[in-house]
This record gives C-alpha cells, structure tokens and sequence, in this order.
C-alpha cells in the first residue's frame, strides 16, 4: 500500500515482477468498469470505472534497500470531478459543496515517493519514507491494495475516519524496526486533497502522527496509530482533528488462493465537537476462479457530514451499511485476468432520516467487469520480498 505499513506475511498480492540489472520491478494494480445504483431520493446510478495501480523499482544501496513508488489512478477521469454515487459516504468537496452520498475521486498522484530500510544490527533496522505525495504512519494499509478489501471496488463509508491520508501532499516518515515490531512518527499535511486532482497540491508539513505495528507471526498483523491534523477537512476551515486508528489484520493462504480478513476501529475527535467512532470489518476468500468478499461497518456521522440542514450541524447519527459481492474469473492470460463481479448493499438509518433516504434499509447494487494482474498463490512474491512487508529478509 502507499507508505510503509506491513501487511501478513501469509498473503499475497497479485501482480507481476521483472528485473532489470540491479533493479527488481513490480507492477500491481486493478481497473473495474462498473455501473453502480444507489436507491432513494438522495441516490443515482453511473457508468464509470474505478481504477489505480502500482509501480515498484527496489535494489540494494548502501547496505539497505531503496525502493521507489509510484501509484497513479484515472479516477478524475472516469468516474469524474464529483466522483461516483455512495449513500452515506461524506469528505471532500466538488465545486465548492462537501460531498455527500458521493465518493470523491482519487488525484492521479495517489503516491510518488521512496522508502529505504536498512538494518543495523541483526535484529533492528531502520526505515525513511519521502513523499511529495504518500501516506503517514497513522491507520492500516488502505483499502485499496488492503488484502482483505482488494477485489472491493467500493470505498469504506469509514474512510474519513480510517485511511484517508493515504493521499498527502507532504510525508516524511522515520522509523525502527524489529522482525515482528515497527515503530514510526510522520511529519505530513493534514489538509485533504483540494478539487484540481491532475497536479500536486502545495507541500506542507502541518500535521503529526505516529503508528506501532506488531507482526506476531505470518498470519497476524496489529496496528495502532494516532495523528494530530490541521484542518482535514476544507469544508470545515480552522478545525483542527486528532485521529485515533486500531486495526487487526489476518491472512492466510488456501488452496488455489487464499483467505484475508480486516477489523478496523477509526476515531475523529474535533475541536469543539464530541468524538465520533466508526467500525469496520471485511473479508475477502480467493477460491481458484471465484472470489468472494464481504463488508459490514457501524458508523456515527453528523447532520453536517450528511448535510443534513433540517438538523444542527452537530447532531450526530448511527449509520450501518452491510455488503457482499462475488466475482467469477471469465478469462485470462500471460498474467491477467478479466472477471465478472456484483456487489449488493443494504444501508442501515435511523428513523429520524427515513425521510431524506426514502426508507430506513436503502440499498445499492453494482455489477462490473474487473481487470488485474492473476493470482498465483505461492508463485509470486509477497511484499516481503519486496522488502515491504517489513520482516528482515534472510539471506
């Protein structure tokens, strides 16, 4: 994912590598055609398609190893400046208006920075992370390349509460690091992408955050993370948020592919406002040619995150979205795949917004054709080989 978070070493990611001299090379990344319906007054329906990818250059230097990273996506492109129909979700603005029942676009600069590891004893190493564009040390890896969550075109309703700094202008990350313990702190700009998605916004070091990271074996992998941002949210100027973020991950590898699942708990407290939570879990099982993957999240968000003008701005409401979807592989070749997939939701609102989602159980459906790298369980490298999933590699 962008930055430096560790993933379980039992799975894998799909994607292909090739060397070239001194440099090892990895391309990962997925692109879905989709057309996505949201039911209900506040709901709509597109043609769009979701799309990112990964690009990894690592080699030895100076007795450590400097990996260069690049993640680009056409979202601002393909789904648009206001990005794609998403009841319940909020953050970010288009034309000026927050978003909301709308999931905002990726900037094509997702990441552009590098990573460099080196060790100093054989049990500890350290770690530098600089990004013009990258993610601090505060949350889990991001849902896009997240194991559990990779086939899952849909973002979290929880982003804004989870990773959404998986996309700051200005990182800067120091860190140490065990076989199984990492510990890093992240000078970063806290202020969320601004509406011109093509270009970089100005670089600034604003905000503070720090994660611990435990790895107790292949299977398992624990983070906790906190953060101090200035004004993330542009809708919202002056209002500083501290950000709390747990996760547990887990991973294991099946025959023909293998089984990832995520628990995530996001908090936002800001000045003036009492905090408010979000719950996340979601799983996804590889099975040869068929993928199934599920989400359930419990959220609390305010009348002015929904933009809720009958309501005072601070009033705040529990939301719950349950999904599941299954993709069928149709075809593949020379280490790709074209499959078939369809997600269902069903929203979860309280009485009092009844009126405003034309039901309390509004639902949403997307059926889309998705393009990625295949799946090669124990034929492709795992981000530790990378020398990314941050176990010291033995050699």
């Amino acid at each position: 994912g962008p930055g430096p978070p560790w993933i379980p070493h039992a799975v894998r990611l799909p994607s292909h590598h090739v060397t070239a001299g001194n440099w090892m090379l990895m391309l990962h990344g997925f692109a879905f055609g989709q057309y996505d319906w949201q039911q209900g007054p506040r709901g709509a329906d597109q043609f769009g398609s979701l799309n990112w990818a990964m690009l990894m250059a690592s080699r030895d230097v100076a007795g450590g190893r400097l990996q260069l990273r690049f993640m680009p996506s056409l979202d601002p492109l393909t789904v648009g400046d206001c990005g794609y129909p998403l009841l319940l979700q909020s953050g970010e603005t288009c034309g000026g208006v927050p978003l909301v029942d709308r999931q905002h676009p990726h900037d094509f600069f997702m990441e552009l920075g590098a990573l460099y590891e080196r060790p100093v004893t054989d049990n500890l190493a350290v770690l530098l992370y600089a990004a013009p564009a990258g993610e601090p040390a505060l949350g889990p890896v991001a849902f896009m390349p997240r194991p559990s969550a990779m086939d899952e075109p849909q973002a979290p309703l929880g982003h804004h509460w989870q990773d959404a700094t998986h996309i700051s202008f200005g990182v800067v990350t120091a860190g140490l690091f065990t076989r199984t313990v990492r510990l890093e702190a992240s000078a970063f700009n806290g202020t969320e992408p601004d509406e011109e998605r093509w270009g970089f916004d100005p670089i600034a070091l604003n905000s503070v955050s720090g994660r611990l990271t435990v790895n107790p074996n292949a299977n398992w992998s624990f983070t906790a993370g906190y953060g101090w941002m200035e004004n993330p949210e542009r809708a919202v100027p002056e209002e500083a948020t501290t950000r709390f973020v747990a996760s547990a991950m887990h991973g294991r590898s099946l025959v023909g592919g293998q089984w990832a699942s995520t628990l995530v708990y996001g908090r936002n407290a800001h000045e003036n406002h009492e905090p408010s939570h979000s719950v996340l879990a979601e799983t996804e099982a590889v099975l040869d040619r068929n993928t199934i993957f599920g989400r359930v999240e419990w959220l609390q968000k305010s009348a002015h995150d929904l933009q809720l003008e009958t309501f005072p701005d601070e009033l705040t409401f529990n939301v719950a979205a349950m999904s599941l979807g299954y993709i069928r592989e149709l075809v593949g070749g020379k280490g790709v795949t074209l499959g078939l997939g369809a997600r269902g939701t069903v929203n979860l609102v309280p009485a009092a917004l009844e009126s405003a989602y034309g039901s309390r159980t509004p639902v949403g459906a997307m059926i889309f054709l998705r393009v990625s790298p295949a799946f090669a369980p124990g034929g492709e490298m795992s981000m530790d080989d990378m020398g990314h999933d941050g176990h010291a590699r033995r050699e």
